[in-house]
């Protein structure tokens, strides 16, 4: 802890570090990485040979514009092992997220990798309000999803102590809240209002709990959910971003000036294009996220595309750290849903109607926020054979689709069955979201 700043920093050499200096740092680890992808990546080094660049051209920052993207449908194209660098001895952990497909998009840490992954969750943390004296109530999955273990490894390497609740049970985070004296709540913003409304609804003084900070992340959220539960709960609530292709949690994170999150670009090398083009947008403007791993060794990736719309913000960060802060994502330059921090695509949602022959692949997916939770309704047209006014044979139907749909994609959905050519058609791309949280 560093006393000439106004708030804690985890590590201050890095995370203060003058601009000029983090850009050598910077360049050093992008020749070392492109050399290291071209000689240990099967990919990458035909990607290269392709496009007829040599990592040795690699002499400026700005020649990471010779590099090619790389694509969500890359790592599904190369299912389960073959992004990763090194052999399956050397990767201690196996983490995955939802892909396109049933298949999962994998991703592998080496020890090096998890202890980055410790190092900038605990940058997080603390920037967040979370000191070696705090109680951390973890309530974010752990499992497959990156949440739980990311932010349980940053809290045991600052020295605090962490509640490994995961999520759900409701009644039991409340007591917890109470008993344990938590001050620091991880979990995401839904999920944290609804756990408001119920200490509402069992006569709890939310001001009598010790919580003093809420770090939310894995779905977006807006400025006015913010607010919202800053009152109810009160706390002061804070942003962090991640995904697990890069790392997990802990990519970006707000500080306590809760004004824009500051991006670890020391380990983690930010662009903003323009999804359309791939070109680099103006300084400030609202573009697609693209990040380059400049320290992974296990599945180090070259220029992400993270489909996530956010800008670079411009100016100064009163905190004293220098890395560059994010705007919140803003919205997805892909048809992706995040529903209940689980990544969800229509193509999932038609893989499993296809395959059920009393219902026609003519569907929507119909977002709300209720209660400040996420649900999503499947509106689908049954067949033309078995349309009929039998209400039992209909729910039965309905029953069937909510239970596939489960199992592909891990979370319950409202299924609604429509008339045969009830869903709207269109001449172009089929309009298949209806995005209804107005999360802008």
């Amino acid at each position: 802890m560093n006393k000439q700043f106004p708030y804690p920093i985890w590590n201050a050499e890095m995370e203060t570090m003058d601009l000029e200096t983090r850009k050598t740092l910077q360049l050093y680890r992008l020749k070392e990485l492109v050399w290291y992808v071209y000689d240990n990546v099967p990919f990458y080094k035909k990607k290269f040979d392709e496009m007829g660049v040599k990592p040795s051209e690699i002499k400026s920052l700005d020649d990471i514009l010779s590099l090619p993207f790389t694509l969500k449908t890359d790592l599904r194209d190369n299912y389960p092992y073959a992004m990763f660098a090194v052999p399956m001895d050397d990767i201690i952990r196996i983490h995955a997220s939802s892909g396109t497909t049933g298949k999962p998009t994998v991703v592998g840490y080496t020890q090096e990798d998890i202890d980055t992954w410790s190092e900038v969750m605990a940058r997080s943390l603390m920037s967040g309000g979370t000191t070696r004296k705090s109680i951390v109530q973890n309530a974010y999955g752990y499992g497959l999803f990156t949440g739980g273990l990311g932010v349980h490894y940053g809290t045991e390497l600052i020295g605090a102590s962490v509640i490994p609740v995961s999520g759900g049970n409701t009644a039991r985070q409340i007591l917890l809240l109470q008993d344990f004296g938590s001050d620091v709540m991880t979990c995401t913003p839904s999920y944290s209002l609804f756990l408001a409304e119920e200490i509402e609804k069992a006569g709890i003084d939310a001001s009598s709990l010790k919580l003093r900070y809420g770090i939310f992340g894995a779905e977006p959220w807006t400025e006015a959910m913010r607010g919202e539960i800053q009152k109810r709960l009160p706390i002061k609530a804070i942003n962090i971003y991640g995904l697990s292709e890069i790392i997990g949690p802990g990519v970006a994170n707000e500080c306590q000036c809760q004004n824009g999150l500051h991006i670890y670009d020391d380990h983690f090398f930010p662009e903003i294009i323009n999804p359309e083009t791939g070109e680099h947008v103006k300084d400030g403007e609202m573009g697609e996220l693209v990040i380059t791993t400049l320290t992974k060794k296990g599945i180090p990736l070259i220029r992400y595309r993270t489909r996530d719309l956010t800008r670079i913000l411009p100016g100064v960060c009163p905190c004293g750290r220098t890395h560059p802060r994010i705007d919140r994502i803003m919205g997805r330059s892909d048809d992706m849903l995040i529903i209940r921090g689980v990544n969800v695509f229509p193509s999932q949602i038609e893989e499993v109607l296809v395959k059920i022959e009393e219902v026609a692949p003519h569907y929507q997916l119909i977002v709300e926020r209720e209660h400040n939770l996420d649900v999503l309704t499947v509106m689908v047209e049954v067949n033309d054979k078995i349309f009929s006014d039998e209400i039992k044979g209909l729910e039965a139907i309905e029953k069937k689709v909510e239970h596939d749909i489960h199992q592909m994609i891990g979370i319950s959905v409202v299924v609604k069955l429509v008339e045969p050519r009830a869903v709207a058609r269109s001449e172009g791309k089929a309009k298949r979201v209806i995005d209804n949280r107005k999360l802008q």
